[in-house]
This record gives structure tokens, sequence and C-alpha cells, in this order.
């Protein structure tokens, strides 16, 4: 049998959403045996001296209680933790110490407003979306994407599509990617999206290499025609015809990490976008 545990309930008190509090209490109780008899009370959005007198009341009337916050301004935080003191209520400042020392190293005081880890949040949030899209539509699964794409890769298999896709997509951008195949019929909203483009080639000898390592390790035969020279040809002239129609910008991928690629990609679509023509 476990002992029961000293403390009754915790109090996790935020001027927001109270995520952060909450998870340093939990790494922090997980040491100790009796955590699983402790009540958690998350109380958010605490942003008047009122609401925190409600929540130190409640607090009171607890066997023992704790109040654990990461409120951002200092007049609240010392009031709190005065009207808590007053009523014999332990409490811990989760935010209040790593502040004062930023602001000391800074030479500036923080602007204390809060909320603003959530707003930060938001990138997390559309970098997920700009995942999600960019695994949704990849290979041309629905090319009616390629209208809500924010920029749209163009290129014969094995040319890095996917990859990059994926790499831009924690950029935030919601990429859409097409294979190119003299015999795979083009959508026709492409050259609606002309301006979006950007295609992707690659040498002949560099593009026959990867070919034959993945027919190789598929269990294929090496001669197949999807890894022959013949084909390579054929598929890296289909593709420059198809860029010089649409008149995109044109990034080679030989020889080239991911990252590298990537940054080349950016700056052939910004300076696309702003000059389609050019």
């Amino acid at each position: 049998m476990g002992k029961t545990s000293p403390l009754s309930k915790v109090y996790i008190v935020s001027d927001a959403l109270g995520g952060t509090a909450e998870r340093v209490f939990r790494a922090a109780v997980v040491q100790f045996a009796d955590e699983a008899a402790v009540s958690v009370d998350r109380v958010t959005y605490v942003r008047t001296k009122e609401a925190v007198d409600r929540v130190v009341a409640s607090a009171a009337d607890e066997a023992c209680a704790m109040i654990v916050h990461s409120l951002v301004r200092a007049t609240l935080r010392e009031y709190l933790q005065s009207a808590a003191e007053i009523r014999g209520i332990s409490t811990v400042d989760v935010l209040g110490p790593m502040i004062q020392g930023l602001g000391r190293v800074f030479g500036r005081a923080p602007q204390e407003v809060a909320g603003l880890t959530h707003r930060a949040d938001g990138n997390y949030f559309q970098r997920v979306e700009a995942a999600e899209f960019a695994v949704r539509y990849d290979d041309g699964k629905d090319p009616g994407a390629l209208l809500a794409a924010e920029l749209v890769l163009l290129g014969v298999s094995r040319t890095s599509k996917t990859p990059l896709s994926l790499y831009l997509a924690n950029r935030r951008l919601k990429v859409a990617n097409l294979p190119l195949a003299p015999e795979l019929p083009l959508p026709s909203s492409l050259e609606a999206v002309a301006h979006k483009i950007v295609g992707l080639t690659i040498t002949p000898e560099a593009l026959l290499s990867i070919r034959k390592k993945r027919v190789g390790a598929l269990g294929l035969a090496a001669s197949a025609g999807y890894a022959s020279w013949p084909r390579v040809i054929e598929e890296l002239a289909y593709a420059r015809h198809v860029f010089d129609r649409l008149g995109c910008p044109v990034v080679d991928v030989s020889h080239q990490a991911v990252e590298e690629t990537a940054e080349h990609v950016l700056t052939m679509w910004k300076r696309h976008r702003q000059n389609p023509t050019g």
C-alpha cells in the first residue's frame, strides 16, 4: 500500500491556457511516489486580482493545496504570491524567474503580454498543415491541388520532388508536386499555375545511377526500361520541353543535398512570382 499523498490538490494558474505550467508540474511530480493521488485543476485566463482571489480562496478550502502558476505580468504574480502566503498556501512560479533572468541579460523589460506562446505555436500548426498537404497531394495524386498549392514542383521520377515538398512544408509552404513522363497527360490547370512552378532537372548520368539503385532495391532487373539510358534521355528531354513551354525556372538537383536544393528552389520561386515573364 502506498502512503496517502500530503498534497490533495494542485491549481495550475495561467493568464492563457496553462499548458506550460502543467507540463512543468507533471514532469516534476513523477519524481515522487505519491503523484497519482494528487488532483490537478487548471484555471485559465487569470488576468485580474479578482480572479486571483477566487483561486486562492478555493485553494484555502482544500486540506493541502499548492498553486503552480505561469503569469507573465509581474504585478499579478506578486499579488498571487502575497495572497497565497497570507493563507498559508505554497506557490511555485514557473515563468517569473526565467523572465527576470532574461530581462537582466537583454537589459530591457519584457512585454508582459499573455498568450504570446500560443501565437508562436501557430507556426507549428501551419507546418503540420503544410506537411499534410504535401503528403496528400504528393506525386500528382490530385491535379486539382495545383490551384491550392503555393509552390508546384515538376520533374521526372527521382528528382527529389517528395523530399523537397516535405522539407519546404517545414517552412510552412504548401507544396504540390507532379511527375513528368511522356505518356502522362498534363493537367489542364498547369498553365494557370505557371507562376508557382519550379522545374527540377538532373544530369542523365546522375539520374541513371539513382534509378539503377532504385530498381536494384526493388529486386527488379537492372536493364528495366525505367533505368535505361534511352529512357532517361527521353524523359529529361520531355521535361525540358515542358519547362520551356511553361517558362518556369529550373533547378538542377544533381549531387545536391535536399537542404541546398530547397534554398535554390525558394530563390527561383520568389523571383519567378515577382516577375513571371522574366
